[in-house]
């Protein structure tokens, strides 16, 4: 199967936190969408790597993924090693996306840094033909980054007003994460902090200075190509 988009994270929920509307609008749209998360996250203060990966399915349908995949690396093992690289690069070339993305380069959680420079490092090798030759090489995909803990520099933003009650809705799959019902066996993390109202005020936020309600913010190391300037909106 090819994709037009190839969304990476370091868990599931990553990808849902930075860019749920913008993969729903795309689903919506008739593009071909994927999810991929690199590890089980094993080392989830709450929940377990079987419900974790029930309520990642869950969100991915909520979305209108066509697929979603764990490679099932190591949760707060993710390094940039020869294996790590050829796995993703494997995804990659598996689904000849023309757009990938992935975590923002900079961001509290070590394995959201580890996830997104493992990613652009197999976007490049996806390209190379004789590097893991038995998998054939593939035109190089965009690359973008989006945002999950903390904002940095956004060069685009997408309005995702009209698909935030599905972002919200699969955000609240992962009960595991971002609850904390009395009687459980959980602990308090920054998720269960009134993390989703935070991502809320973020994505309010991000969309202010355009008058959007609700947006999601992307970076890139690569200028954006535009044709023509659209005069009208200044």
């Amino acid at each position: 199967m090819k994709l037009d988009i190839l969304v990476f994270g370091a868990h599931a929920d990553d990808a849902e936190i930075g860019m749920a509307g913008t993969i729903a609008k795309h689903t919506a749209a008739g593009f071909k969408v994927g999810m991929c998360d690199l590890t089980r996250a094993e080392m989830s203060s709450n929940g377990t790597v079987e419900l974790r990966e029930q309520e990642a399915q869950q969100a991915a349908a909520v979305l209108g993924a066509e697929v979603r995949s764990n490679l099932g690396l190591p949760d707060r093992g993710l390094y940039i090693t020869e294996g790590h690289l050829a796995a993703v690069t494997a995804e990659i070339r598996r689904y000849a996306p023309s757009m990938v993305f992935a975590p923002y380069w900079e961001d509290r959680h070590p394995d959201h840094i580890a996830c997104s420079k493992l990613v652009e490092e197999a976007v490049f090798n996806a390209k190379l033909r004789k590097y893991m030759p038995d998998k054939p090489a593939i035109p190089e995909p965009g690359l973008y980054f989006y945002f999950i803990n903390d904002l940095g520099r956004t060069d685009l933003i997408v309005d995702v007003t009209a698909q935030y009650p599905l972002k919200e809705q699969a955000l609240s799959c992962y009960r595991s994460q971002f609850g904390l019902a009395p009687g459980e066996d959980a602990v308090a993390t920054p998720l269960t902090e009134g993390y989703i109202e935070r991502v809320r005020s973020r994505d309010m936020l991000l969309g202010q200075r355009r008058l959007i309600p609700y947006a999601e913010g992307f970076a890139g190391k690569v200028p954006y190509t535009v044709d023509l300037f659209d005069a009208a909106r200044k």
